[in-house]
């Protein structure tokens, strides 16, 4: 085979294998509106912030989606901002009002528990804090998005009566656990957990 020849079957297959999908063959992933309204009543039942309906793989990557109920807030809890390493987070806000400030310079730094479900389940290892320095402000309302790169500090310092936003966890290194259509709705017919397993009360 001549050069010019083999030189042109490279390229070829090159730009064949640069064409192939990075999740080949995968299947979408699909959460109705009826799914995400039974969490968000779980959570407004129960007492419950943030559920984690969907975590698939997108070849390269992880999703998560989750769901988050919070209720009124006057003014912001102790040491209540959060910081996640390597997941990186969307917020597309269904109803509410709340101010988030954003920043990645986070005051008292502490590692977060790693048996903490949150942790384990939603948004992987990472920090709290107790204030964020120099951090920007941002009001929060119903059809609002607001991306939180993985690394900057999150902090709700107030919510007017309540806010409700679906979530969307993008995670390079897949460090959470998949979760699929079957696995969501066992939990939604599961008793509510305190989070270690255990059922509220016991």
């Amino acid at each position: 085979m001549g050069k010019k020849l083999m030189l042109g079957v490279v390229v070829a297959l090159f730009a064949l294998s640069a064409q192939q999908p990075t999740c080949n063959k995968c299947n979408a992933s699909y959460v109705s509106n009826e799914e995400i309204q039974a969490y968000l009543k779980r959570a407004q039942d129960n007492g419950l912030t943030d559920q984690q309906t969907r975590a698939v793989s997108i070849g390269k990557a992880n999703i998560g989606i989750g769901v988050v109920y919070r209720g009124k807030l006057d003014k912001p809890a102790n040491d209540s901002v959060a910081e996640h390493d390597l997941v990186s987070e969307v917020y597309h806000v269904i109803d509410g009002s709340a101010t988030l400030v954003t920043g990645p310079d986070i005051a008292d730094m502490t590692r977060r528990p790693a048996d903490l479900q949150t942790v384990r389940e939603f948004n992987g290892p990472g920090n709290g804090g107790s204030t964020i320095r120099n951090g920007v402000t941002h009001e929060l309302k119903a059809g609002d998005v607001i991306v939180i790169p993985a690394g900057t500090g999150h902090w709700f310092t107030k919510i007017d009566d309540h806010i409700r936003y679906v979530m969307v966890r993008i995670d390079p290194d897949k460090v959470l656990p998949l979760k699929d259509e079957t696995a969501s709705q066992a939990y939604l017919k599961s008793p509510v957990t305190n989070g270690k397993g255990k059922a509220k009360g016991k």
